[in-house]
């Protein structure tokens, strides 16, 4: 992408404002924002009344960031994380609500797209630990909701879409439409 995702614009907004937008229209409280090798470029980027948490270890890959979240969120009142990723700009506030309207301490909910399972993810708070403890390089809490029996899929594709940005290519088609 020439350079950190979070900043890339759609829209005239940086993907990593759009998230925001996207998960506090969809009710999501408090907003955590996990950085790593752009933070001192991303942070500035944030609006007043989000939590920059910086994941010290960002190289190691998106579970370094899921476990830098979790443990901010530990210090609050949460009783679910709802996770997002930045490079997902299809993802809707009408799918975070449907999500989020499963929020408890003991939800594990996966937004699928056709039957597919994607994000975001709805995390209670009775997960965390086992979520953190599994969450290593790039794979993230993959391996602790495929082997869960209690993880729920919550059909989002009639409201959102799953489909990232990686390349180009692939932000153009969200900008063509």
């Amino acid at each position: 992408m020439g350079g950190p995702k979070a900043l890339v614009e759609l829209d005239g907004e940086p993907l990593v404002r759009r998230a925001l937008r996207v998960l506090s229209d969809g009710g999501c409280r408090p907003l955590i924002v996990v950085l790593g090798a752009a933070a001192e470029s991303v942070g500035p980027l944030l609006p007043d009344g989000v939590t920059p948490v910086v994941a010290d270890d960002w190289p190691e890959g998106m579970g370094a960031s899921l476990r830098a979240g979790l443990d901010a969120l530990s210090g609050t009142d949460a009783d679910a994380a709802l996770v997002h990723l930045v490079d997902l700009p299809g993802v809707t506030a009408e799918a975070v609500a449907r999500l989020a309207a499963s929020s408890g301490p003991d939800a594990l909910v996966r937004a699928a797209y056709s039957g597919r399972p994607a994000h975001p993810v709805l995390i209670g708070r009775g997960h965390w630990a086992g979520v953190r403890a599994g969450a290593s390089g790039d794979a993230g809490a993959r391996e602790y909701l495929a082997g869960h029996s209690g993880l729920r899929l919550v059909e989002c594709g009639d409201i959102a879409s799953a489909g990232d940005v990686d390349t180009p290519e692939q932000l153009a088609r969200f900008r063509d439409g």
